[in-house]
C-alpha cells in the first residue's frame, strides 16, 4: 500500500456487522477486507495484447496473471501505482479494479450497438464499452460534475477513443430528444462499501441513512435507464456497494414499477465465483427473482465489493424514431490540415478511411468514427478525441494525436531508450545521439520508445530535443517515472 493510513481491522468489522447473515464465510470477508487489494490492469486491445503487456510488465519487475474470467485483463501484487510508468503514459493500458470490470462484461455490447454510459466518470468502463465496439458506431458518456468530466475526457484522449460523445447533464434527466439505444449502463453513485479495501476511512461515513439517501437517485437513474432503453436492449445496473438498500431493493421497486415490461436476466460470469442477490432483507420479502443478480463479495475472488444486475426490455414494446443527429460536418479548408499531416509524418492514405474531422473549438481539430451518429440533444461536452492545434503556427498535434497516429509514422519520428524516455516524460530536454537524428529535419517530431509512440517533441539545430509531453499529464514522479493526471486538452 501506499501512505494512505489503514482503519483499525475492528472498526471496518463495526461498519458492515449487518451484512453478517448474508456472507458464508464472516472470519474471511473480515480478513479480506482488512488487506490491500491487488492491483489490476487491462490492455489497450487497440495498441497491445495483453501478453505483450505481461511482457512489458516482467521487464519492470512487476509479476502479472491473466484473469481467468477476462483474459484482456492482469492481475498484479497491491500497491503498483500505474501511473507512474511508461506504458501507461502510452495509453497501453488502463488500472481498473477487477470487480468493476464486471458490468461492461455483462452488458456485452458489440459493434452496432447504440450505447449510453450514464453515469460514465472517470471513463474506465466507458473505455471498456467503446473497445468493445471497435471504437466504432456510438457510444454516449455522460455524466454531471465537471471535474469528473474533465477525467473521463482525459482517459478517453489517453486511450486513443473516438466513438464517443461526451455529455454533462443529470443522468436522471437525460432527455428523450437522445432516442432510445441498444445497451445502457447504469453504474450508480453509491456508498461505496465495496472499496474499503483501496478506501478503508470511508468506513467511517457508512450507516443505513446514507444507503436510504442514495436509493432515491439511483431508482431515478434507473427509471431513466428503463425509458430511454430500446426495446429488447439491456440495461445493467451496478454498484460497488454492500447495502441491499442501493441494489436489491432499488431493482425490485423499478420491477414493480414497470409491472412485466422489464425482466431480471440471470448475471452469471464463468470463472469467477459469485453470490445470488438477496431475496429477503429488513423484514421485506423480495421476489425469487432477484435471485438472478450478482454479487462479489470480496472474500472469494480477492477482489473489491460489487453487485450487479443485468435487466432486459420487453421487445414486443414499441420504439420510439431516431433521434435528431447532431451535425458533425467540418469547415471548408479542414481537409488542407490532414493533407499536410499526412504528408509530414508519412501516414498512410487509408488510415482516414474509418475516421472524420470536425472542428468543435477554434483551437484546433477533433477526430470522430466515420459512422458516428450522436443525437443533437443534449448538447456535448465534446465528441471524439481532440487530436491537432490548428491556432497555432506551426500547427501540432496533441499528445493524444500523436499516440493514435504515431506508430503509422514513417517520416519525422524518433526512438528513444529507456532514459531518453524517462527525461521525456518528465519534461526534461536532452541530447540523441547522431544516429538517432541521422536523417531529422529540425522541428516537430513524434518520439517512440519499443516503436510505442509517447507524444510530440521539438528536434532543435542546436542538437536538443525539447519534451512537449503535456505538464497536466506528467507528474516528475520518484525514479524519473510520470504520474498521469487525466487531462482534456495539452
Amino acid at each position: 500500500m501506499t501512505g494512505r493510513r489503514r482503519t483499525d481491522p475492528p472498526a471496518l468489522r463495526a461498519s458492515l456487522t449487518r451484512y453478517r447473515d448474508l456472507i458464508d464465510d464472516w472470519p474471511a470477508f473480515c480478513e479480506a477486507i482488512a488487506r490491500p487489494q491487488p492491483t489490476c490492469l487491462w490492455a489497450n486491445p487497440a495498441r497491445i495484447t495483453s501478453g505483450a503487456l505481461a511482457d512489458l510488465l516482467a521487464e519492470e519487475g512487476l509479476a502479472a496473471e491473466p484473469l481467468a474470467w477476462r483474459p484482456d485483463s492482469l492481475r498484479l501484487v497491491p500497491g503498483v501505482r500505474s501511473g507512474r510508468f511508461w506504458w501507461y503514459c502510452a495509453g497501453l493500458a488502463h488500472a481498473q479494479e477487477e470487480a468493476s470490470q464486471l458490468p461492461v462484461t455483462l452488458l456485452s455490447a458489440a459493434p452496432g450497438h447504440r450505447v449510453l454510459d450514464l453515469c460514465a466518470a472517470p471513463g474506465g468502463k466507458t473505455a471498456q464499452i467503446a473497445c468493445a465496439l471497435g471504437n466504432r458506431g456510438t457510444l454516449v458518456a455522460n455524466d454531471f460534475a465537471a471535474e469528473r468530466i474533465k477525467a473521463l475526457v482525459g482517459n478517453l484522449d489517453r486511450l486513443g477513443i473516438v466513438n464517443t460523445t461526451v455529455t454533462r447533464v443529470d443522468g436522471s434527466n437525460f432527455p428523450a430528444a437522445a432516442g432510445q439505444f441498444d445497451r445502457i449502463l447504469v453504474d450508480a453513485p453509491c456508498s461505496s462499501e465495496g472499496t474499503l479495501r483501496r478506501n478503508p476511512d470511508r468506513a467511517a461515513d457508512l450507516n443505513v441513512a446514507l444507503s436510504q439517501r442514495l436509493a432515491a437517485r439511483q431508482r431515478a437513474l434507473l427509471r431513466k435507464a428503463v425509458q430511454r432503453c430500446r426495446p429488447g436492449g439491456r440495461i445493467v445496473y451496478s454498484t460497488c456497494t454492500f447495502a441491499p438498500e442501493e441494489n436489491e431493493l432499488v431493482v425490485a421497486d423499478i420491477l414493480a414499477e414497470q409491472g412485466g415490461r422489464l425482466r431480471l436476466c440471470a448475471a452469471e460470469v464463468a470463472g469467477l465465483k459469485t453470490a445470488p442477490g438477496v431475496t429477503a432483507w429488513a423484514g421485506r420479502a423480495l421476489d425469487a427473482s432477484l435471485a438472478r443478480c450478482l454479487r462479489l463479495w470480496p472474500h472469494h475472488n480477492d477482489t473489491g465489493g460489487f453487485f450487479v444486475a443485468v435487466l432486459e426490455k420487453d421487445p414486443t414494446l414499441p420504439g420510439e424514431p431516431e433521434p435528431t443527429p447532431a451535425a458533425l460536418t467540418a469547415e471548408a479548408g479542414d481537409e488542407a490540415w490532414v493533407e499536410a499531416l499526412t504528408a509530414r509524418y508519412g501516414l498512410p492514405e487509408g488510415l482516414w478511411q474509418e475516421l472524420r474531422i470536425q472542428r468543435q473549438t477554434r483551437r484546433g481539430l477533433h477526430l470522430i468514427a466515420a459512422d458516428h451518429r450522436p443525437p443533437a440533444a443534449p448538447a456535448a461536452e465534446g465528441r471524439g478525441l481532440f487530436f491537432q492545434r490548428t491556432n497555432i503556427r506551426p500547427p501540432k498535434l496533441t499528445t493524444a494525436g500523436a499516440l493514435l497516429f504515431g506508430a503509422h509514422a514513417t517520416r519525422h519520428r524518433l526512438e528513444l531508450s529507456a532514459a531518453q524516455r524517462d527525461a521525456y516524460l518528465a519534461r526534461e530536454d536532452l541530447v540523441p545521439s547522431p544516429r538517432q537524428v541521422a536523417e531529422a529535419v529540425p522541428g516537430q517530431v513524434i518520439v517512440t520508445h519499443r516503436g510505442f509512440p509517447l507524444g510530440l517533441a521539438i528536434w532543435h539545430r542546436s542538437g536538443t530535443l525539447a519534451s512537449l509531453f503535456p505538464s497536466r499529464w506528467s507528474g516528475c514522479a520518484g525514479g524519473g517515472r510520470p504520474s498521469v493526471e487525466a487531462e482534456a486538452e495539452d
